[in-house]
């Protein structure tokens, strides 16, 4: 079963579920696993603490802001593809237009994506998609608040995202696997320099707030919903105030 077939599947089985998406609850957000999601987080922050924060800070003092940006780049550039894929899938030509010339430019010009011409000289960014925004896009519901082991904060519908974007990147099924084990390597260690970068900010969340668990989900839903477009409401006015602060 391919990964457009699995995220069918999963849109049949989120439209079965009858959980309020956003406005549907009192406040907002719909977290009937509240009790395993605080376990799951819990955990996510015990694996930050010991490994991926220690980690982090390893790599911040070993890597120059030049390296982390071909880092960057090349994660980018493998990634196109299948947010590709997502761009046709929700219908938007101009953006999958946008990112062929991206990959093409940047994978030529720009020496298979150590450097970002198309963003350099043409001034031609990103456009961003995943599944999670295809399935929203196709009217699938959001579904419960999810905190994922190791993934962090998700949705039901997010969490199906996820997994077929596992499956939708054609690099997956060209590449050889050495290649593609470089292609996984460099997501790691790109998402090992978000984790530097951000560093203040993650700490502040996770083990400065009176409740880092909601917090975080406040933080998520808030910025999600303005990323697919179902909130009115700017995530960058005051996205960090922590509102169970005493």
């Amino acid at each position: 079963m391919n990964g457009i077939a699995l995220g069918v599947l999963g849109m049949a089985l989120l439209s079965g579920c009858s959980v309020p998406g956003p406005g549907g609850a009192p406040d907002g957000i719909h977290d009937p696993y509240e009790f395993s999601n605080r376990r799951a987080h819990m955990f996510n922050r015990d694996v930050d603490r010991t490994i991926v924060r220690p980690v982090a800070r390893s790599y911040g003092k070993v890597a120059n802001n030049d390296l982390k940006t071909v880092v960057d780049n090349v994660a980018t550039n493998f990634a196109t593809p299948g947010i590709m894929v997502n761009n046709l899938l929700q219908g938007d030509l101009g953006g999958f237009g946008k990112n062929l010339y991206r990959v093409v430019i940047n994978s030529t010009l720009g020496i298979g994506g150590l450097f970002d011409p198309a963003s350099e000289l043409s001034d031609v960014a990103l456009v961003d998609a995943d599944f999670g925004m295809t399935l929203a896009r196709w009217g699938a519901p959001e579904g419960a608040y999810l905190e994922l082991p190791l993934l962090g904060p998700s949705t039901e519908r997010d969490a199906i995202g996820r997994f077929v974007d596992l499956f939708t990147n054609p690099l997956r099924y060209t590449l050889d696997p050495p290649e593609r084990n470089v292609s996984t390597a460099v997501r790691v260690i790109d998402r090992i320099g978000d984790r530097q970068r951000f560093g203040d900010t993650i700490d502040s969340v996770l083990y400065d707030s009176a409740d880092g668990y909601a917090q975080t989900r406040l933080i998520y839903l808030q910025n999600r919903r303005f990323q697919i477009g179902g909130s009115d409401q700017d995530p960058y006015s005051d996205p960090y105030e922590d509102p169970y602060a005493q």
